[in-house]
């Protein structure tokens, strides 16, 4: 039996505002990408069917579950990973209301939550927890993570009184 050899592609990636190009077969995940070929842990493997968010990042500023999505799919998009997100409100909260246990989702629901507030300054209750639904934490931080959310709403908020 012959084995052909893989056809590899070119995709250009800019990841936390850095160009790369990676030489890659087709049918490789972002998630796999940003792990193995740019050294980026933050996105986590677990359950590689898009039920947990684990793996979540931004692409063009929405959230996106990179085990789902092919590389060569974010070909010439811009990519946020946890890694490219410094000091921002909602990380600050998520450790002063401890919106975390053993940590290995927390990249995801960071990153989820950044997007969240990044489009909705000032959701209701409803669009928070639907939003919160793409993400799983198996330690039950679920409480944490909404005061996290709702400090950064009350910043928000406050901030626009201020500017009035």
């Amino acid at each position: 039996m012959t084995v052909e050899p893989t056809n590899l592609v070119i995709v250009e990636l800019t990841v936390n505002g850095e160009n790369h190009t990676l030489v890659i077969p087709p049918n490789k995940t972002l998630l796999t990408s940003i792990r193995e070929d740019l050294y980026l842990t933050g996105a986590k493997p677990g359950c590689y069917n898009g039920d947990c968010g684990a793996c979540t990042v931004l692409i063009e500023n929405v959230p996106m579950k990179s085990c789902l999505m092919l590389t060569v799919e974010a070909n010439k998009k811009d990519i946020q990973t946890i890694e490219g997100l410094h000091n921002s409100a909602i990380q600050k909260a998520f450790i002063e209301n401890f919106a975390f246990q053993c940590g290995y989702c927390t990249p995801g629901f960071i990153l989820n939550s950044h997007a969240l507030l990044q489009q909705h300054p000032n959701p209701s209750r409803e669009t928070i927890k639907e939003w919160l639904e793409s993400n799983i934490c198996r330690c039950t931080s679920y409480e944490e993570i909404e005061q996290a959310i709702g400090e950064v709403i009350q910043e928000i908020m406050q901030r626009k009184r201020d500017a009035e």
